[in-house]
């Protein structure tokens, strides 16, 4: 199983309704969530952890996780209620507004850990999951736990406008990724980690921090990947972009689930990993980015859409 450990909302996006008033529909969300989902959808054996809630929300969260065969059984329940993200859209752009506070998803505290089965093989993290407390210590430790026996990525997937306390979330981040096998990083987010320059040399200052397999993505233009001894582009793939929602999460969905079909789910073929293993990550990647940009929202596709 590749257990995706991380937030998952409600966005509430502007509608009209027949009577022309203005309204909010609700559509389950959040980074981590559309990666489980992607995971679920592409064939693997997927598994969700979170703070889920039992309100009207979460029991929406949930059935759309059971829709798309990932198992959230791991999850922690509680009363609390689910994060709501209002969504405001001006000529195309979209700005959010948040509420986070005392909800279920940002209480989840380190005590709220589950103990993790053998079938286990692989823990993804990332998103704003790790910025907020209690929420961000509990996914830290998990992450530290685990590390030593499971394969484990993460997306930060960061968003400095949420960052309160910028020195804090970049000493969790380096030790996250000091135990970590993969990341995956923006071309955006790599100059806010590293600074601006060369990729590949800044992508080699990700991999000096502990990670044995880089991922950059370039929107567009398409992606790459780093070892200490490989650099590996593939290009996009062009399609009509319907909204770029869920882009990156789906990518991250696709190596993950590349490296399950290569029977390659595990620290040590991850720490040796050639080019060709490498370039079959960006593949699918690229695949299923490229469907779920075609169509929108965080609409990921089922492994039969990329036969």
């Amino acid at each position: 199983m590749i257990l995706s450990c991380g937030e998952a909302l409600i966005d509430m996006l502007p509608r009209e309704t027949t009577a022309g008033e203005a309204a909010f529909a609700p559509y389950p969300g959040g980074a981590v969530f559309n990666t489980g989902v992607a995971l679920g959808r592409l064939g693997c054996r997927a598994g969700f952890f979170s703070g889920l809630s039992s309100d009207l929300f979460g029991e929406m969260l949930e059935a759309g996780l059971t829709a798309s065969n990932v198992d959230a059984g791991l999850s922690h329940r509680s009363s609390r209620p689910t994060t709501l993200a209002f969504v405001k859209l001006v000529g195309g752009h979209a700005s959010y507004a948040f509420y986070d506070e005392n909800t279920a998803g940002r209480m989840l505290r380190p005590q709220d850990l589950p103990a993790l089965p053998a079938a286990v093989k692989a823990l993804f993290f990332g998103g704003i999951s790790l910025v907020g407390e209690p929420c961000g210590s509990a996914y830290e430790a998990l992450c530290l736990r685990e590390a030593g026996a499971r394969l484990v990525m993460i997306d930060p997937n960061i968003r400095p406008g949420f960052v309160t306390d910028e020195a804090a979330y970049r000493a969790r981040l380096a030790r996250m990724m000091s135990v970590a096998d993969i990341v995956k990083l923006s071309d955006e987010d790599l100059v806010w980690l590293e600074g601006p320059g060369d990729m590949a040399q800044a992508a080699q200052a990700v991999l000096a921090r502990g990670p044995k397999l880089v991922f950059v993505t370039e929107g567009a233009k398409g992606a790459h990947g780093f070892t200490a001894r490989d650099a590996v582009f593939a290009p996009a793939r062009k399609v009509t972009v319907a909204d770029t929602v869920g882009a990156g999460d789906t990518f991250n969905a696709g190596i993950l689930a590349a490296l399950d079909r290569a029977g390659a789910l595990d620290k040590a073929a991850v720490a040796v990993a050639d080019a060709g293993l490498i370039r079959a990550c960006l593949d699918l990647g690229i695949a299923a980015a490229a469907v779920t940009v075609s169509r929108a929202g965080a609409n990921p596709p089922w492994a039969a859409e990329l036969t």
